[in-house]
């Protein structure tokens, strides 16, 4: 992407392709990225937690979930399968670059939100912005790259996959106004706020979470926390939001 979306600017000569936030310690598990793209992204998948332990003793999986804040004209997401695909079928795929054709590659607009379990195969394509909000797992399996020299993890990779569609009811259209909860899975749960947060969900959040400002922004303590940003606070109700502000709540489940 050679033009960020507001209020990412880079240097002159840089490019930015991914902002990541370091978990804080009240939040260990949870790990929140912008990432922009100006061309595909491997085709790729995750474990879930069994998986990675038995695999290399790794004690977290990843699920994850996109939210799409940003599309240029064409801009897709590659999710699931458009039919079923056996292993030895997949590897093959993977082996001779037509797997890229067997996903099913969804048009996105901001506002699009996906929520990305483990086994799931899935590529983001260029030209799009997303909020991606995961357990704090550093272990992708790389099964195609486009021929960038980069390792590949077939055999790891393709023993998670599931050769499948993508679950319909995971991916919906967020409104561009109101409250809204993004996910509510195992290992985390995200709402995206319009102005002030409510008691239920004041109730909802009476512990660490992490907040991301999209429009406005919002205080904790002495603090002014701007989008683009990311900050930890002891619940949502010691934060305070901006009444015509828009604001990513997420805390962890486990």
């Amino acid at each position: 992407m050679d033009v960020l979306p507001a209020p990412f600017a880079p240097a002159p000569g840089h490019r930015v392709g991914e902002i990541w936030f370091e978990p804080p310690p009240e939040v260990p598990s949870i790990l929140i990225k912008y990432i922009f793209t100006s061309e595909k992204l491997s085709v790729q998948v995750h474990p879930n937690d069994a998986q990675a332990l038995a695999a290399g003793g790794k004690t977290t999986g990843k699920d994850e979930c996109w939210l799409v804040i940003h599309a240029e004209p064409g801009a897709t997401l590659g999710v699931g399968f458009n039919q079923p695909i056996d292993h030895d079928a997949m590897r093959a795929a993977a082996l001779d670059g037509s797997i890229e054709h067997l996903l099913t590659w969804y048009p996105v607009r901001p506002g699009d939100f996906f929520y990305i379990p483990a086994g799931t195969v899935h590529a983001i394509g260029a030209g799009v912005g997303v909020i991606e909000i995961q357990q704090n797992a550093d272990i992708t399996y790389r099964l195609y790259d486009y021929g960038r020299p980069r390792e590949l993890h077939l055999h790891d990779g393709i023993a998670v996959a599931r050769g499948e569609p993508y679950a319909p009811a995971l991916h919906r259209h967020i409104p561009d106004a109101g409250t809204v909860e993004l996910a509510d899975g195992r290992y985390f749960q995200a709402h995206r706020i319009d102005g002030v947060p409510d008691a239920a969900l004041c109730a909802a959040y009476r512990c660490p979470v992490l907040l991301l400002p999209r429009e406005g922004t919002l205080r904790i303590g002495e603090t002014v926390i701007h989008p683009g940003e990311c900050a930890t606070s002891e619940s949502l109700d010691a934060a305070v939001f901006d009444e015509g502000g828009q604001a990513i709540v997420v805390r962890a489940k486990l």
